[in-house]
C-alpha cells in the first residue's frame, strides 16, 4: 500500500498587490497585450514546448486561450477578458490593457481601496452616460441604407490584425466580402422581430485572396468522383429534402430515437436493412428530391434512393445542421419509424462547383438568409488569423444592427474622453460627487489615474518610437514619426488625426500626449457634413466598446478590493 501523505495547510497571503511577484506578473502580462496593439502590433507565437500546433496572432482571443496563467490574480483579470469576448468579440486587447493600467496606477496614489473603487464607479457611469448621448462628440450614426460607414467599420477590424498579412487591395475586397455576407443573413421582408441567417466561413487554403468570394447558401465539401455520381435534377419547383440527424448506416448500437422490433431467429442486420429500406419507401412515396444525413447511409439504401432519382449525401456533419436546418426548414429526422410531413424542407435548387483544387455541392436556398463566404489566404497561420477576423467582424456588424452607433478609432475616442472627464472633474465636481463621502482632491486624483489610463491605451497604438499628440479643440490624436524634427510646425508633420475625420489644416493647436496642460472643453457635437465627407474612417464598434470599459473598469475594482488570496496546494 503506497504512504499517504498529510494533506497541506492551505496557504493564505494578504494584501495580494503589494507583492512583488504579483506586480511583476501583472507587468509582463501588460507588455504581452500592449506590444499586439493596433495596425502596427507585435506579432506572438505560442506553443507548449514540446512541439505540435504554433499559433501566431495578435487578437486577444487567440492569445488569452493559448497563454497558460496560474496565479488567481491574473487568472481574474484573463478570464474577465475573455468572457468580454465570447459575448462582444471585439476590443479585448483594449479591455486588459486598460484594467493593467488602472491597477497600476491607483496603487502609486495610497488611497484607500473603498475611496478608489466607489470613485471609479463615478467615472466609469459618466463615461458610459457621455458616450451614449446626443452631445457625444466621438458617436457617429451608422445608416443601413448606405455602405460607406459599414464598410470602414469593417476595414477598421482587418487593418488591426497585422497577422492576416493583407495588402490595401485585399484588404477592400474581403471587407466588401464580409459586408456582402453579413447583408444576405438579414431576410428581405422581416418586420418586427428580425431573426438573422449565418455566414458559414469555407476554407481555400493556399489561395489567393483576391479569389475569395460569397456564394448564398450552403457549400458541402465533396470529392470529386463522389459529385460525379450524383444525378441532375431537373425540376421546375422547389425541391423537397429530408434532414436525417441519426445514422442510416444500418448499425444496431445506433438507432437514434427509434426502436428495431425483431421477431426470435430472424437476422438483427437483415432486420434493420429491410426497416432502412421501408425508410427509403416512403421517401420515394413521399416524392423526396434530396436525402442528407448527418452520419453516414448504407450503401444498400444509396444505391435504392438513386434507383428512384433522389440524391443522398452523407457525412455532412454536426457543424452544417443547424445552418441546414434553417436554410431549408426541415426538422432533422431523428428515427427510422415513419417521418411526419412536417420535417422536410425544400432549397431552390442544387448544383455543383469548384474553387481551387475543391469540389462542392451548392445547395441554393428559396432564401439567402444562409450564405457561404469561401475565404482563401496565402498560407494555414495567415487563414486562421483571417478566419477568426472574419468572424469579429461578422458579429461586430450584428452588434451594429441592434445598436446602429459607432465610436470614432484609432485612439480618438479615448484622448477625447479623457479630455472630457478631466474638464468636468476640474470644472464640476459636485455633479460627479453628489452626496459622496469622498473629497475633491480625491477626484482630482483618481480622474487624473483614470484618464492617464485611458491615454496608455492610446500610447500602446505606437510601437516604433513615434510621438503621440493631441489636439486642444477636438482632443483627438495624432501620430508622428519617430524621425521627425524635434522642433517643427505642426501642420506640416501631421495629416489627419487617428479616426482621419480632421486634418491638420484646420486652426488647431497641439501638445504631446502625456504633457502636463489645462483642462479645455473638447468640442462634443460632431459635424454631421464632416462624417458624411469622410470617406476613411476608423471606427470602432459601440456596444463592444462600452462593454470593454465596463469590464475592465469592474475587474481592476475587483483585484483592488482583494485582501486575501487563500491557494489550497494539495
Amino acid at each position: 500500500m503506497s504512504r499517504l501523505e498529510a494533506k497541506k495547510p492551505s496557504l493564505c497571503k494578504s494584501e495580494p498587490l503589494t507583492s512583488e511577484r504579483v506586480r511583476t506578473t501583472l507587468s509582463v502580462l501588460k507588455r504581452i497585450v500592449t506590444s499586439c496593439y493596433g495596425p502596427s502590433g507585435r506579432l506572438k507565437q505560442l506553443h507548449n514546448g514540446f512541439g505540435g500546433y504554433v499559433c501566431t496572432t495578435s487578437q486577444s482571443s487567440a492569445l488569452l486561450s493559448h497563454l497558460l496563467v496560474t496565479h488567481p490574480i491574473l487568472k481574474i483579470l484573463t478570464t474577465s477578458v475573455q468572457n468580454h469576448v465570447s459575448s462582444f468579440s471585439d476590443c479585448g486587447l483594449f479591455t486588459a490593457i486598460l484594467c493593467c493600467n488602472l491597477i497600476e496606477n491607483v496603487q502609486r496614489l495610497g488611497l484607500t481601496p473603498t475611496t478608489v473603487i466607489r470613485l471609479n464607479k463615478h467615472l466609469l457611469s459618466l463615461c458610459i452616460s457621455y458616450l451614449k448621448s446626443e452631445t457625444c462628440g466621438c458617436r457617429i450614426p451608422v445608416d443601413f441604407s448606405s455602405t460607406q460607414i459599414l464598410l470602414c467599420l469593417v476595414r477598421s477590424i482587418l487593418t488591426s490584425k497585422p497577422a492576416c498579412m493583407l495588402t490595401r487591395k485585399e484588404t477592400e475586397h474581403v471587407s466588401a466580402l464580409i459586408l456582402r455576407a453579413f447583408l444576405l443573413t438579414i431576410p428581405e421582408n422581416a418586420e418586427g422581430h428580425i431573426i438573422l441567417g449565418k455566414s458559414l466561413i469555407v476554407p481555400l487554403k493556399d489561395q489567393r485572396v483576391i479569389d475569395s468570394t460569397v456564394l448564398p447558401g450552403i457549400l458541402i465539401e465533396m470529392s470529386e468522383v463522389q459529385l460525379m455520381r450524383l444525378l441532375p435534377i431537373k425540376k421546375s419547383t422547389a425541391l423537397k429534402v429530408a434532414l436525417f440527424c441519426t445514422t442510416l448506416s444500418g448499425d444496431i448500437s445506433d438507432t437514434g430515437e427509434g426502436t428495431v422490433v425483431v421477431s426470435y431467429g430472424v437476422s438483427l442486420e437483415n432486420a434493420v436493412l429491410d426497416q432502412l429500406l421501408n425508410l427509403g419507401r416512403q421517401l420515394v412515396s413521399d416524392h423526396v428530391d434530396l436525402v442528407l444525413c448527418q452520419k453516414v447511409i448504407h450503401p444498400s439504401l444509396k444505391q435504392f434512393l438513386n434507383m428512384h432519382r433522389v440524391i443522398a449525401v452523407d457525412r455532412i456533419g454536426v457543424t452544417l445542421m443547424e445552418p441546414l436546418t434553417k436554410m431549408t426548414g426541415t426538422q432533422p429526422i431523428g428515427s427510422l419509424g415513419s417521418i411526419s410531413p412536417n420535417s422536410y424542407g425544400s432549397v431552390k435548387d442544387v448544383c455543383t462547383a469548384k474553387f481551387g483544387s475543391k469540389h462542392f455541392f451548392h445547395l441554393i436556398p428559396n432564401e439567402a438568409t444562409i450564405c457561404s463566404l469561401l475565404l482563401c489566404n496565402r498560407n494555414d497561420t495567415a487563414w486562421d488569423e483571417l478566419k477568426l477576423t472574419c468572424q469579429t467582424a461578422l458579429h461586430v456588424l450584428q452588434l451594429t444592427l441592434k445598436e446602429p452607433w459607432a465610436l470614432l478609432g484609432g485612439g480618438c475616442t479615448e484622448t477625447h474622453l479623457a479630455a472630457y472627464i478631466r474638464h468636468k472633474t476640474h470644472n464640476d465636481p459636485k455633479s460627479i460627487l453628489k452626496d459622496d463621502e469622498c473629497t475633491q482632491t480625491e477626484l482630482q486624483l483618481i480622474a487624473e489615474a483614470f484618464c492617464s489610463a485611458l491615454e496608455s491605451v492610446v500610447g500602446s497604438l505606437e510601437h516604433d518610437g513615434g510621438e503621440i499628440l493631441t489636439d486642444m479643440k477636438y482632443g483627438h490624436l495624432w501620430s508622428v514619426q519617430a524621425d521627425s524634427p524635434c522642433v517643427a510646425n505642426w501642420p506640416d508633420l501631421l495629416s489627419h488625426c487617428g479616426c482621419g475625420l480632421y486634418n491638420s489644416q484646420e486652426e488647431l493647436s497641439w501638445s504631446f500626449l502625456r504633457s502636463t496642460r489645462h483642462p479645455f472643453v473638447p468640442q462634443t457635437c460632431l459635424p454631421l457634413e464632416a462624417v458624411g465627407s469622410a470617406s476613411n474612417l476608423t471606427l470602432d464598434c459601440l456596444t463592444a466598446k462600452l462593454s470593454g470599459l465596463q469590464v475592465a473598469v469592474e475587474t481592476a475594482n475587483l483585484i483592488l478590493d482583494l485582501s486575501y488570496v487563500i491557494e489550497d496546494k494539495n
